[in-house]
């Protein structure tokens, strides 16, 4: 027979993971931190290192829903290097985050970005754009998604301050040897592994889609980029959605007409230096060199 501390430490042993999550989670309740991105305080229920696994964990399934990446090394370097100069832009420890930018092989026009870093563009909205300031600040409003934690917040919301206070509560009871609170913290934890697929794909509200952008803006700005970049890429999505086109994107975007507007009070207020010099620091040229071209002659067949 087992002694007891024997039993008690594999008991520990099967629930630590859970326990974990909810001591954290727990400690979070008790005291939020303020997000060195956007200065508000935050309940945070994802580390650091749990947010970079996310993304490592989902990001190759993602790249395979969106029929892969595009495979010219040109075209990847060049993607890489403008989201590179967006995410040195960011706040606290965020320009240390292990970044990566991936330009998606598909015609669906879409962006999004996962938790950890991990952001991704479509071949099918990048090549709607005529200059690089309108790629950055695509990429740029993803990392913003990114340095806001807004995953994190979907997470809260989902789950709830009260669920996660019986998550500690049941883990807690396992640990005691209480058999019911085992068995329910196996199930609870099993449905949080289940929701981690469907969290990196929620709909973000309007408030943290406007967030996203104004961060955006900020980290175009402060690259080099006129922020003008950011209406002029609002407005080839809001015609693109006034035609009919691009449902994937707008089914978790919304309203890109009325995001147009604002972005135009937010660069009267903050930029007007960019509405009044829109050629300025857009990069077409190098645009036009480094990616359409580019693209181009990757899907040209070789005869």
């Amino acid at each position: 027979m087992r002694s007891s501390i024997a039993t008690a430490r594999s008991r520990f042993g099967a629930v630590a993971p859970v326990l974990a999550f909810a001591l954290s989670a727990l400690t979070a309740l008790e005291g939020c931190t303020t997000n060195a991105a956007t200065g508000r305080s935050q309940l945070n229920l994802l580390s650091r290192e749990e947010e970079i696994a996310m993304g490592n964990q989902y990001q190759p399934e993602l790249i395979a829903e969106m029929g892969g990446e595009v495979s010219k090394p040109a075209l990847d370097a060049y993607i890489v290097e403008v989201g590179s100069s967006l995410a040195a832009q960011t706040e606290g420890e965020n320009p240390s985050l292990p970044w990566e930018f991936t330009l998606l092989d598909s015609d669906v026009v879409n962006a999004f970005a996962l938790p950890g870093g991990k952001v991704f563009v479509s071949r099918g909205l990048a090549a709607r754009f005529t200059n690089e300031a309108q790629l950055a600040s695509v990429l740029g409003h993803e990392v913003g998604h990114v340095t806001a934690r807004h995953i994190n917040d979907a997470m809260v919301t989902q789950l709830g301050a009260s669920t996660v206070s019986q998550l500690v509560a049941v883990a807690l009871g396992a640990v005691a040897g209480e058999g019911a609170a085992a068995q329910q913290l196996a199930g609870t934890g099993g449905a949080l592994a289940q929701q981690g697929a469907q969290l990196v794909s929620l709909k973000f509200g309007r408030e943290q889609e406007i967030e996203a952008d104004a961060l955006g803006i900020r980290y175009m700005t402060q690259a080099g980029y006129n922020p003008i970049g950011s209406m002029q890429a609002m407005q080839v999505l809001a015609d693109l959605n006034t035609g009919g086109g691009g449902s994937d994107f707008f089914s978790t975007h919304p309203n890109p007409a009325r995001r147009v507007d604002i972005i135009r009070e937010r660069l009267e207020r903050e930029h007007p230096q960019a509405l009044q010099n829109p050629n300025s620091n857009v990069y077409d040229d190098r645009f036009r060199r480094r990616f359409l071209q580019q693209l181009t002659a990757a899907s040209t067949p070789v005869e």
